[in-house]
């Protein structure tokens, strides 16, 4: 195997100022990348979540001053320089390691300004992000500042404190975590490379490798295989047989504590669901109770890259407007890595729904009950595939694209993008 190649890069401590403990983290990032892409860098390793704009003060390496504001539209708006027509190599002069003029600063409201300086200048692997080191868990978004996050991180600290009860529920629901695990010392450098590696294949994609396809195929391809031939008996009301169900949850490990292992469809959801959408797919159909392989589902069992290349189409293809516009929402959250709590996210349908311009037929507003189907719609079809790094099905925190779960993700985007 070829050795990868390396590039010129940075290696720069990038610190939040103003926050005590010190918040940084330190980047090896090549030397050509653009703002916007130096952007997207800074909030992975920082958690940051992408909600506002962004802007670069600072001396470039002729010693010229630079503002540079992001994204683009928001720089016509205050007559700044666009961020997506610079290259990080134009501010940053490789001979000058030290403290700098360079400030990267986040949310013009609470003002997280980012002290960026260059420790020193080197290589790194070709198409890679990297975090060296850091410390502390990044600010948590919206909460004022680097005065507002230290109060917040003060009551948090407190049980007893008189603002604990509403601290911990704005902090639950805006982050989806719990509480009382909050700790500001926080941080896991595995996780944050895990960010970076995701936007390293964005930003310098891969050819899919069979072992990805295949993993993020597998439950598909699971229910094909065993489909084949004679096909799958089914009970006298059309379900599967408590046999296949307890084969299929042992198969995929989708047993977990609040379910249990129960062998009947109607216990087993994933199960059930997985079915359903399969035959609703043409995948399989029933004969003569039955499930057998429908014609696609003989093609995709004896041709995966078919069958990848359908399902791309079939879930970045969804039926109407409203499960197209959720679908661009749901990839772009597993995609970036993070998406609103579960008390925000109908909220946050519902504001996108309305912007696009749905109603009901009488011209009402959209009721949350809809956008909570139309979310669950779109979320049922994307759990027929392995796309994340198994976890447990309930626990808060983010969920783990697969390199292949992200390369399918990136296909279903553009193929949206086109239509």
């Amino acid at each position: 195997m070829a050795s990868m190649q390396t590039v010129p890069a940075y290696d720069l401590r990038i610190s939040i100022q103003g926050t005590q403990p010190e918040i940084w983290r330190r980047l090896l990032l090549p030397e050509t990348i653009t703002i916007p892409q130096f952007h997207d860098a800074i909030q992975r390793a920082f958690g940051w979540q992408d909600r506002h704009l962004y802007g670069i003060r600072c001396l470039d390496r002729n010693g010229e001053p630079r503002v540079i504001v992001g994204p683009d539209e928001a720089a016509e708006d205050v007559d700044a320089e666009l961020a997506s027509g610079v290259v990080l190599f134009e501010l940053i002069d490789a001979l000058r390691t030290g403290p700098a003029d360079f400030e990267y600063e986040y949310d013009f409201g609470d003002t997280w300004t980012h002290k960026v300086e260059l420790v020193e200048s080197g290589l790194c692997p070709e198409g890679t992000i990297t975090c060296v080191e850091g410390a502390n868990r990044g600010p948590v978004e919206d909460s004022g500042g680097p005065h507002g996050y230290r109060r917040l991180a003060k009551i948090l600290a407190d049980e007893n404190h008189p603002e604990f009860y509403d601290a911990a529920t704005w902090f639950e629901g805006v982050t989806g975590e719990r509480a009382r695990a909050f700790d500001v010392g926080a941080f896991d450098l595995d996780v944050v490379n895990r960010r970076l590696g995701r936007l390293s294949l964005q930003l310098w994609p891969r050819p899919l490798t069979p072992a990805e396809r295949d993993a993020v195929l597998r439950p598909i391809m699971w229910f094909l295989e065993n489909s084949a031939g004679e096909g799958q008996e089914l009970t006298k009301d059309g379900y599967l047989k408590p046999a296949m169900v307890r084969r299929t949850l042992d198969e995929l490990g989708w047993h977990d504590a609040i379910m249990g292992k129960g062998n009947r469809e109607l216990n087993a959801k994933d199960v059930l669901n997985l079915r359903l959408h399969l035959l609703d797919w043409k995948l399989l159909r029933k004969r003569n109770g039955r499930m057998v392989l429908g014609p696609m589902g003989k093609v995709g069992l004896a041709e995966p890259d078919k069958l990848w290349g359908h399902m791309v189409e079939t879930i970045g293809a969804p039926q109407n407007d409203a499960l197209k516009l959720m679908t661009r929402l749901a990839a772009h959250w597993l995609v970036q890595g993070f998406a609103p709590s579960y008390t925000l996210r109908d909220k946050v349908i519902l504001s996108a729904l309305e912007a696009a311009g749905f109603t009901t037929r009488s011209g009402d507003p959209i009721p949350e009950s809809w956008a909570w189907d139309i979310d669950r719609t779109v979320r049922e079809s994307l759990d027929c595939l392995q796309l994340t790094v198994p976890a447990p099905r309930f626990r808060l925190t983010e969920k783990d694209l697969t390199d292949g779960g992200l390369k399918f993700l990136l296909q279903v985007q553009a193929l949206l993008e086109d239509r």
